[in-house]
């Protein structure tokens, strides 16, 4: 799954390559490139590509953030054209892509893996937020002020001024709610084995394995063609759980 991330990643350099603004596009690919916070002496302990978006709250699996970013900037292109075409607005696609791409782009300096759960965790030595991360930056690697002005509305820090970072931030929000959502189906079955197991196979445990082998979607498919259960019984057989007679 991993290779799959990397072919998003990918695509992501294709769109911030069509940025019109050379500023705008420069700064873009200089960070997509070299994913690297050079402001402090910190390290990450998890690669870009196998990042979750969140350890819990959305896109928590492998890959997780690549696939949110890309999720986001599709959502927020569409918005802006959606926008224009019907309310008549002139929007920036130049702060609409690289807003997009940046958002989250050092949140795997947050997280490590979890040796407990296998899953991923926040790291307790962990000092920066990932929207104080993608601003310091910036502001480090000498981006237009339009930019980090764009970043820092769309994450809440300071008042919405331009409608460039309401429509992030709304594409932002949507994606991560609609994941979330996903997610939670696939705990409640996994909830159900450690019931069915009388707490053998906690959900802590089976949900992040399940998704260490199978993508969100795969297994929502299950849900909503065949129902909880029948998506219970295909976690315990990918798991090869046993239960007790």
């Amino acid at each position: 799954m991993i290779e799959l991330k990397k072919e998003i990643y990918e695509k992501l350099v294709s769109e911030a390559e069509k940025i019109s603004d050379e500023e705008i596009r420069n700064v873009t690919l200089n960070i997509l490139k070299e994913p690297k916070i050079t402001f402090t002496k910190a390290e990450p302990k998890i690669s870009l590509h196998e990042s979750p978006a969140a350890p819990k709250k959305h896109h928590a699996y492998p890959g997780g953030l690549v696939e949110h970013t890309w999720a986001v900037l599709t959502i927020a292109k569409n918005l802006a054209e959606i926008f224009e075409k019907t309310y008549h607005v002139k929007v920036n696609r130049d702060l609409i892509i690289a807003a997009s791409i940046l958002h989250d782009i050092f949140k795997f300096y947050q997280y490590e893996k979890d040796p407990i759960t296998g899953g991923f965790r926040p790291r307790s030595d962990w000092y920066l937020s990932h929207q104080f991360s993608i601003i310091a930056e910036l502001s480090f690697r000498g981006a237009p002020e339009i930019l980090i002005r764009c970043l820092a509305e769309m994450h809440g820090s300071v008042p919405v001024s331009m409608i460039e970072s309401e429509i992030v931030k709304f594409a932002d929000s949507v994606d991560a709610k609609f994941v979330s959502r996903i997610q939670d189906i696939i705990w409640d079955s996994c909830r159900d084995i450690e019931l069915l197991t009388n707490g053998k196979y906690i959900v802590q445990k089976t949900y992040p394995q399940i998704l260490m082998k199978k993508t969100i979607f795969e297994l929502a498919r299950i849900y909503f063609e065949e129902g909880r259960d029948k998506l219970t019984e295909y976690i315990i057989r990918e798991l090869g759980i046993r239960l007790e007679e």
